[in-house]
């Protein structure tokens, strides 16, 4: 029996069932933002986890995880920001380590989660054989948040599912193989500015190729759906996202719920 590697879609070749394939393996459990619409596709809160030589670690938990944590088998859990679709599926508690900074903490601080690490901007960390750097990122003023620049065998990667802009976004996107960013909007305008001044909100996918194409990143995945893609995927929504895409020569995926990646 044999299992299948993939990459973007694509068959590489076949390891032994039950065996590991010796490369970074995305899975995305989940690619709802906090939406009403849903569908099929996108049903559960944005949760992606990283896989190495048979570890896993799980990228956010989102408040409709609550409850079902044992679907994902946790070991260890990194959160990017304490929003409730990227946290509050932990609201009663985690069976593992969970990894936030402590800005998320705070606003975390009720949670009946046992083992807590704290993480600091640009301090890297091992995680189960998995390496992340926390970028900072703007996309709230109440829940500060972080990308993560995350490396195993030979792929790098940078995961930021909800963002205005990335703080030293040269420095974190630097030879990075795959880009996974924010679907909250294609091409619409979901940044606002506070009264003193600062920007918050959800910077568009046409926006974030632009970013790809400038720093040399080949491809980005879409996740964290908002309701044009969610609402409009069966009427064309992705041909456009993929328009956007060529014009600036880069590769395109919109993620849905149980995609699976293998980074060669």
């Amino acid at each position: 029996m044999y299992a299948v590697c993939l990459t973007a879609g694509k068959l590489l070749d076949a390891i032994p069932a039950g065996g590991y394939c010796p490369d970074m393996k995305l899975i995305f459990h989940g690619t709802r933002g906090k939406i009403e619409a849903q569908s099929k596709r996108h049903d559960r809160h944005a949760v992606l986890e990283a896989r190495y030589l048979g570890k896993g670690v799980i990228i956010d938990c989102g408040e409709n995880w609550l409850g079902r944590l044992d679907e994902l088998r946790p070991r260890a859990i990194v959160i990017t920001h304490a929003h409730p679709d990227h946290a509050w599926g932990l609201a009663e508690g985690a069976p593992c380590p969970v990894y936030a900074t402590r800005e998320a903490w705070e606003t975390l601080e009720e949670f009946p989660i046992a083992e807590r690490r704290i993480i600091e901007p640009r301090r890297p960390f091992t995680v189960r054989g998995i390496r992340f750097e926390a970028f900072a990122v703007q996309h709230s003023i109440r829940a500060p948040a972080v990308g993560y620049r995350i490396s195993a065998g030979a792929a790098t990667i940078f995961y930021a599912p909800d963002l205005v802009y990335i703080h030293e976004r040269e420095e974190a996107l630097r030879g990075c193989r795959l880009y996974i960013g924010d679907g909250a909007t294609v091409d619409g305008q979901m940044v606002r500015k506070s009264e003193d001044g600062q920007l918050f909100g959800h910077t568009p996918v046409r926006t974030q190729l632009t970013w790809c194409r400038k720093e040399g990143i080949p491809k980005m995945i879409v996740t964290h759906c908002g309701s044009q893609i969610v609402e409009n995927e069966a009427k064309g929504i992705g041909d456009q996202v993929a328009a956007y895409a060529e014009e600036r020569g880069v590769e395109v995926e919109i993620a849905h719920d149980g995609l699976e990646l293998i980074l060669r």
